[in-house]
């Protein structure tokens, strides 16, 4: 019995060994119709060639936004020659304070090549974060401008086909995206 499973093992192609949460071949989060801070139409199909990682935030977010956004710079970095192949996407959860040109300067703050996208509506909004099972939600603050945003502190990874491929947990560190993004570039 032993060697008959030897025998099957040997017979299955490697599954690539990704550091994220592999769930190629899901069934969701497969394209999104957003638009840009420079108020240009965009969807998965306007990067193909790239590695996308998308990630649901908020720019006054005080610390898992910046984190991220951060630890994209480093990916980019660890990717060397490489780092203009990858796509860096933030989708706004906080319509009613990231305005088009408050998206445009945060994403400046990180690198001018990342994007900050918005919804056409909060109910589009909605609808994309159920299509992408994120959770976020309004939390009051002291004043009505005080506010912050509960939300899912993870990104996805679509590889160079459009193709959604990781999950990637919030603190797995710029070296794990760097690995999983190197072996998705070389099309695994």
């Amino acid at each position: 019995l032993a060697s008959a499973v030897g025998l099957l093992t040997a017979c299955q192609p490697d599954k690539p060994q990704f550091r994220a949460i592999d769930i190629t071949g899901a069934d969701y989060a497969q394209n999104f119709q957003l638009t840009d801070f420079d108020g240009k139409p965009r969807s998965l199909a306007d990067f193909k060639g790239k590695a996308v990682v998308v990630f649901f935030g908020y720019t006054q977010c005080p610390d898992v936004c910046p984190t991220t956004m951060g630890e994209m710079v480093q990916v980019k970095k660890l990717l060397g020659a490489d780092g203009d192949k990858l796509q860096v996407l933030f989708v706004s959860v906080d319509p009613e304070r990231d305005t088009p040109d408050v998206l445009k300067a945060y994403m400046g703050s990180f690198d001018p090549g990342f994007l900050g996208l918005y919804a056409a509506s909060p109910d589009a909004l909605a609808a994309l974060a159920r299509d992408f099972k994120v959770y976020y939600k309004r939390v009051d603050g002291k004043t009505p401008t005080s506010y912050t945003m509960d939300h899912t502190a993870a990104s996805y990874v679509y590889d160079t086909q459009g193709r959604l491929r990781l999950f990637s947990r919030y603190g797995s560190g710029a070296q794990a995206m760097a690995d999983d993004i190197k072996l998705l570039l070389r099309g695994v």
